[in-house]
């Protein structure tokens, strides 16, 4: 196992663990989550504070250029994480792929969009609170390096070869926020806000650099150049990679 994987095991049980610990806190302490209403976030300390800061320093490793501590999967779209691929670029089958890739990635964000809608809709009904709202992020949060390094349902329609490839990569954060759109207050739309921020950046990289995206053009994305090796086949496809 890499050293890339295990630390994202042992990241994967933090978010088990914060999952758990914030509904300890709630049965215990419930006006901690007071912060989550309106600009009380400013007006009273609470554990949810360190989970916010959590959340906004990830996001902020996705849209800052990062040499080797963030995978890249997630940095593909900077300069630094570019190697040209031997020969001419085949800007036919680039656009072909971007274009492919794209549809694909907009056939989960229509799919997410309607997830979103009804918990908006249980939310508006009154069938879930703001505990819950905020609890299902969470619940998001730990299934996002479930998705990483078990299991992604995501590649039934993405069709890519693994994590470092996937043109969603970075896209973790605006999904696991959307249930949050609903709930209004700084600790949530501040969170929407940055992660949708870091979603435009990305966006906007396939736009201006598609070659960044695409292993034949990005030799870094080429299985015998991996250094992250989170897919779990990464052996198998070493032995097979062209």
């Amino acid at each position: 196992m890499s050293a890339t994987r295990k630390k994202y095991f042992a990241r994967l049980v933090g978010r088990c663990l914060i999952f758990v610990l914030c509904i300890l806190l709630y049965r215990v302490q419930p006006q901690s989550f007071l912060v989550l209403d309106g600009m009380n976030f400013f007006r009273q300390i609470s554990p949810l504070h360190f989970l916010w800061l959590i959340w906004v320093a990830d996001i902020f490793l996705q849209i800052v250029p990062i040499k080797n501590k963030v995978p890249l999967g997630s940095q593909k779209l900077f300069a630094n994480r570019f190697k040209p691929f031997r020969g001419k670029i085949n800007y036919k089958a680039l656009k072909n792929y971007i274009v492919s890739t794209t549809l694909a990635a907009y056939k989960v964000f229509v799919i997410w969009c309607l997830l979103v809608a009804v918990i908006g809709i249980l939310f508006a009904c009154g069938v879930i609170s703001k505990f819950a709202l905020f609890m299902i992020s969470v619940l998001f949060y730990v299934c996002d390096l479930i998705c990483v390094l078990i299991w992604c349902p995501f590649r039934l329609i993405m069709k890519n070869r693994c994590c470092t490839t996937c043109r969603i990569f970075n896209w973790d954060h605006l999904m696991m926020f959307s249930p949050l759109i609903f709930m209004g207050g700084f600790f949530a739309v501040s969170l929407v806000v940055m992660s949708a921020a870091a979603w435009l950046v990305w966006e906007l990289c396939v736009m201006m650099y598609p070659e960044r995206f695409w292993d034949h053009s990005n030799a870094a994305l080429q299985c015998s150049e991996c250094t992250d090796k989170l897919c779990t086949q990464y052996c198998r496809k070493l032995r097979t990679d062209p």
